[in-house]
């Protein structure tokens, strides 16, 4: 990286109230190149939930940071997370996107591997040095770090790095506002969305708690929900915006939808209400009412720095994003819910999940279309160099609409890009006009 400027990419005027960031961020090889080695390379990513993997011999396989893992539990009931590569030749060992099984088998060479990832048995065994595996060359390797904090499971590729809970800082204080939700605990619910957005994967984090576009973006979606009686309750959205540290952010608010959580609307109907309130008085009991008051009737857009991304709305998903080029990243989006839900919560629920918040709903396509057009705005209007992220920037306590979580995730983001900058070029890296 000897030619990479990675100088000037915020332009911070705290006395003014402008923040800006260069639209190059968006477009360079080189920053993203800083960024696959900065921060997909050392910072936590999440990998899956517990209840993905309730049986022993269960697995999943998923991308996680430009690496294919296996992440699995064995027949002593340890979770584990695999490269999915076979050490031998580096064919992938296991081809199916989840299921059951004592062993994986890769199909180049007939290695077999148990669930713990320990080489059982190789065709022409004997052909091979007594002691051949004795240093545990053979077995499939697993990542440098994994950890869990409340059933979320995250892994991260730097040896070195901080323990997981003091990563998260303060978005522990949200995850627990989600697992929460259940006594018996949440679970991943069946299903997964998976699409691709022409754009960098930096403007899908903004878009993803971004409170100012919603209603002249999805304007269609809001005119709908106001000609259908009930389904919007009387109110409007009213929150806030903090930094939670190491770059995570939230934006917590009332909103005038209904959850499945506990928090009525009349459209579901005066026969549902009674559910709803022994739902949401199970909440009071166990946390008292301010707490359960959050966790129920509450929203929340949570960004885990760097791309998880906990929307906790009408529905509550969980949406992980992955670069492939500066122009291009792949999204991956699960459902999560209290497992314990009637049958038409969970309804209700999975048709929020598909109808505003899924690739074929009222809110994605209309979001994909908007980053898509900016990033070809990038391109076709090269003279136009940066983005302003400003608003609310002189506000003692910003709202959802304003910008600050934004600024929150650019700051740590310019931060740990900054990190491969060549000695030789180091300098004021964000020009701050105090």
């Amino acid at each position: 990286m000897s030619d990479i400027n990675l100088s000037n990419l915020l332009d911070v005027d705290r006395d003014a109230g402008t923040f800006r960031v260069a639209r190059r961020s968006f477009t360079e090889p080189q920053i993203f190149e800083a960024e696959r080695a900065q921060i997909f390379d050392r910072c936590w990513l999440y990998l899956g939930h517990t209840s993905e993997l309730q049986k022993k011999g269960a697995f999943v396989t998923r991308s996680v940071g430009g690496r294919n893992l296996i992440f699995n539990r064995d027949a002593a009931g340890k979770v584990h997370a695999f490269l999915n590569s076979c050490p031998h030749r580096g064919a992938t060992v296991c081809r199916e996107p989840a299921g059951n099984a004592k062993n994986f088998t890769c199909s180049y060479h007939g290695w077999v591997f148990g669930a713990d990832g320990k080489m059982r048995d190789l065709p022409g065994i004997e052909s091979y040095s007594e002691g051949f595996n004795g240093s545990g060359c053979a077995d499939l390797v697993e990542v440098p770090r994994l950890e869990q904090y409340r059933d979320f499971w995250f892994v991260c590729f730097d040896p070195a790095a901080v323990a997981l809970v003091e990563y998260l800082a303060g978005a522990t204080e949200y995850l627990d506002l989600v697992a929460d939700q259940s006594e018996a605990g949440m679970e991943i619910i069946s299903g997964t969305q998976e699409y691709a957005i022409r754009a960098n994967w930096k403007l899908l984090v903004e878009n993803s708690f971004d409170g100012y576009h919603a209603l002249s973006t999805h304007a269609t979606y809001f005119d709908y929900l106001k000609n259908m009686n009930g389904v919007l309750s009387q109110g409007n959205v009213i929150g806030f915006a903090r930094d939670l540290g190491n770059g995570h952010a939230v934006v917590e608010y009332t909103a005038p939808w209904g959850r499945p959580v506990a928090n009525w609307v009349p459209a579901w109907g005066e026969d549902r209400k009674p559910e709803i309130d022994t739902l949401y008085q199970k909440l009071v009991a166990k946390h008292g009412e301010e707490r359960a008051t959050r966790i129920a009737k509450h929203s929340r857009n949570l960004l885990i720095f760097p791309n998880l991304m906990i929307v906790d709305v009408m529905s509550l998903t969980l949406r992980t994003f992955f670069p492939k080029a500066p122009d291009y990243n792949e999204v991956t989006a699960w459902a999560i819910g209290p497992s314990e839900e009637s049958g038409w919560l969970r309804k209700n629920r999975l048709h929020s999940f598909l109808e505003f918040l899924g690739p074929g709903g009222f809110a994605t396509p209309d979001d994909v279309e908007m980053l898509e057009q900016c990033q070809r705005g990038y391109s076709n209007a090269r003279e136009a160099g940066w983005n302003d992220i400003s608003r609310g920037m002189k506000k003692a306590e910003p709202a959802t609409v304003d910008e600050h979580q934004i600024r929150v995730f650019w700051q740590r983001w310019n931060a740990l890009v900054q990190q491969a900058q060549p000695e030789q070029v180091v300098e004021e890296q964000v020009q701050t006009k105090e």
